[in-house]
């Protein structure tokens, strides 16, 4: 039985074995009927064939009357510019034309080179290879840069290309080829790149270029200490835009091929219509689009070092692919996202932000060109008035730009203020004056003051609440910075690492000094010519509650009090909500004279003994307002003849102000007495009940007052102030 189940058992096995030798063999033959009908198309297909041709031909083969060749040129040329070339035809052609194998056409060829998804780098190191031959006219080694730098953003990846920064950099000293050479080192440099090489020095040949002043000024952001050259501190021109044959074409290929343009080459101008006008349209500006290397139609090997910006949708997709996104040359489409400018504070990058601040310097100063009349203006403000589309693109390019330490936001505000009529683009341009960086005392009135000063007084209500309003966010801004960033070392002080001024201690106190006693004259004057209008002196008191507090909150050792012009209107100001405001600010300016004047002590620092004395002055004359009656009488502040006093027939004039008769409190003093009749000593604290929190603490910490005790407001209380 043993013997006949191993003979069933040899038989299961041979056949198993014939089973799969047929299913193999029939695979087999798949395989080869497979080959052979792609080998019958490739035959059949010109395109290949025409490819196959320009990756076998032999160097010196002749070109003029060379059918074969123009037939197979006009196959790949008509693909390139309908529809574009896959990577791999990129490839193919550019080793082809930069290799000179048939000399002439390499022009011809560069001309039609233009890619479907990407440009491998690969294919752009042999070029660079060819070029460290010598054999390739000038002529032509300018037009295949200029291709390099239009396509910069299609290259998959950028690291071989970086890999011989140095022999690019070896091409700084070709005159012809310098400003381009410049562009690309400026667009491959890194941080890390720098600390290796020794060659930055020889950056001389050309002299102080702009191309080249703007590199040497992103190897002194990185390594100043390789750079000795004295660099200006205005960069003008730069890296120009040029005029190449492949952008028109580019564009006019993506939109046929995924429907929408996904790489906008221009800096700021779109794609010119068919008029022939010379002058420029305020409709052609607009935004980068943001764009990557990488397309979506990559496949995995390509993608998997790279991930396109576009491609972000979600925060937690920037956590994911935080570093495998590289940033594009045209970092003008970054301010389209917000997830993109998160990346950009995050990466913390300096060459990022002088790039950024670079295109922003750009496209601010746009404007000046499309009107033949602009000649002194940053922004020809009558233009924009006509023209909505260049009006949109400056509001948006100021709303979303990062505002924090960029001098050409900085540098386009100052002059901007000289000519704007404070209406347009008003919430852009206050927004950017708010986040501006700690301006110098020596210059801060030419730059800022004067020009606000003559908005201020002619505008309207609304405008003179968001001066105020907008000075108040930039105090903020400035003391903000001084209690975070700031590193104190004796007087030395160094604002935020992206802010480009450090000054001392001293200077930021008359910075701010300056500002405050700016707003102050603003304030007077503003109240003056809107009769002391509620609303803006509602601004005027949000503006001082940052100063009251500017030493305990933000560590700064300086008090400056409001002047009378504020103080006055605030204590007889008709509505409550002012007059409590206003004991609140007193009862933070009490506090922080206490504390600096334990300091003081100490001999820390210094306050004026003009400020305790003007502190004095104004909680002595609250006390005998609200509380004393004695408003009128000799010593006071406010002083009145007598005689003055009796023709305005009022009674008790020294008494016209107690928190019973006050205009401001004289509503709820009728509304006390109709519900609790002639019980006054409840009186406060029916007021209090009412949310005066600021009143309540100005009168419990100056006032020798307990609940039920009353308010003594005919002038026979013996209660106090406490002078500070």
């Amino acid at each position: 039985m043993a013997k006949a189940f191993n003979l069933l058992t040899s038989d299961l096995d041979v056949s198993s074995e014939s089973d799969l030798s047929v299913s193999s063999r029939a695979s087999n033959r798949s395989l080869r009927v497979a080959e052979k009908e792609r080998r019958k198309s490739e035959a059949e297909d010109p395109f290949l064939l025409a490819l196959k041709y320009f990756s076998e031909v032999k160097a010196g083969t002749p070109w003029m009357g060379n059918d074969v060749l123009e037939r197979n040129l006009v196959l790949v040329e008509r693909m390139g510019l309908t529809r574009g070339l896959p990577p791999e035809v990129i490839s193919t052609m550019l080793d082809y034309a930069m290799s000179l194998r048939m000399g002439a056409p390499c022009v011809r060829v560069l001309k039609f080179l233009i890619p479907a998804t990407v440009v491998p780098q690969e294919a752009i190191v042999r070029a660079v290879a060819w070029l460290c031959v010598g054999k390739i006219a000038i002529s032509t080694q300018v037009l295949f840069l200029k291709w390099v730098l239009t396509f910069f953003d299609m290259i998959d990846s950028k690291d071989h290309l970086r890999s011989i920064y140095g022999f690019i950099f070896n091409f700084v000293t070709e005159e012809h080829l310098c400003p381009y050479i410049c562009h690309l080192l400026y667009l491959l440099t890194r941080k890390d790149m720098l600390h290796q090489r020794s060659f930055i020095f020889s950056l001389s040949p050309q002299g102080r270029q702009p191309f080249l002043l703007h590199l040497l000024s992103l190897y002194k952001v990185f390594c100043p200490e390789l750079v000795t050259t004295a660099l200006p501190s205005k960069l003008r021109g730069g890296f120009k835009n040029h005029v190449t044959p492949w952008k028109g074409v580019l564009n006019a290929i993506q939109k046929r091929n995924t429907g929408q343009v996904t790489s906008d080459i221009r800096l700021t101008i779109g794609v010119k219509d068919g008029s022939n006008s010379r002058k420029r349209k305020c409709n052609h500006l607009q935004l980068p689009s943001l764009n990557s290397a990488v397309q979506r139609n990559l496949s995995s090997t390509n993608s998997r070092k790279v991930f396109p910006l576009e491609q972000l949708h979600s925060f937690p997709e920037l956590l994911d692919n935080l570093h495998r996104i590289e940033l594009p040359s045209q970092m003008g489409s970054l301010l389209g996202s917000s997830l993109a400018l998160c990346y950009l504070d995050y990466v913390q990058d300096d060459s990022a932000f002088l790039r950024l601040n670079f295109w922003l310097g750009h496209a601010l100063h746009e404007g000046k060109k499309a009107s033949p009349y602009a000649q002194n203006c940053v922004l020809p403000v009558s233009t924009c008035q006509n023209c909505s589309p260049l009006c949109l693109f400056y509001a948006y390019v100021l709303s979303r730009a990062p505002q924090e330490g960029f001098f050409s936001t900085e540098s386009f505000l100052y002059k901007f203020l000289n000519v704007w009529d404070g209406s347009l683009l008003r919430p852009q341009i206050l927004g950017l004056l708010s986040h501006i960086p700690v301006v110098p005392s020596s210059c801060i009135h030419q730059l800022l003051f004067e020009p606000l000063m003559q908005l201020f007084f002619s505008s309207t209500l609304f405008f003179k609440c968001s001066v105020i309003e907008c000075l108040n966010d930039m105090l903020l801004k400035w003391l903000t910075w001084h209690s975070v960033y700031s590193v104190e070392d004796g007087l030395d002080i160094s604002l935020n690492s992206h802010t480009p001024m450090n000054m001392t201690l001293s200077g930021f106190m008359d910075s701010v000094m300056e500002l405050v006693l700016f707003v102050g004259r603003l304030a007077t004057v503003g109240l003056q010519l809107e009769g002391c209008s509620s609303l803006l002196l509602s601004f005027v008191l949000d503006f001082y509650e940052t100063v009251c507090d500017m030493f305990l909150k933000f560590e700064l050792p300086l008090v400056v009090m409001p002047p009378v012009g504020v103080f006055y209107p605030a204590l007889f100001a008709t509505d409550p909500v002012s007059v409590d405001r206003l004991c609140f600010i007193m009862c933070r300016y009490k506090q922080n004279l206490t504390a600096a004047k334990f300091q003081q002590q100490e001999h820390v620092f210094h306050i004026s003994s003009q400020t305790y004395r003007e502190f004095n002055r104004y909680q002595l004359l609250m006390v005998s307002t609200l509380w004393n009656s004695r408003l009128f009488q000799p010593g006071m502040a406010v002083e009145v003849d007598h005689n003055l006093l009796a023709l305005s027939k009022v009674p008790e004039p020294s008494a016209s102000f107690t928190l019973i008769r006050h205009p401001a409190f004289v509503g709820y003093a009728l509304d006390f007495h109709l519900k609790a009749g002639k019980h006054w000593e409840w009186y406060l604290e029916f007021l209090f009940s009412h949310g005066y929190l600021g009143l309540q603490q100005f009168v419990q910490s100056n006032i020798n007052w307990h609940p039920g005790s009353g308010t003594k407001s005919q002038g026979q209380g013996d209660g106090q102030p406490t002078n500070g």
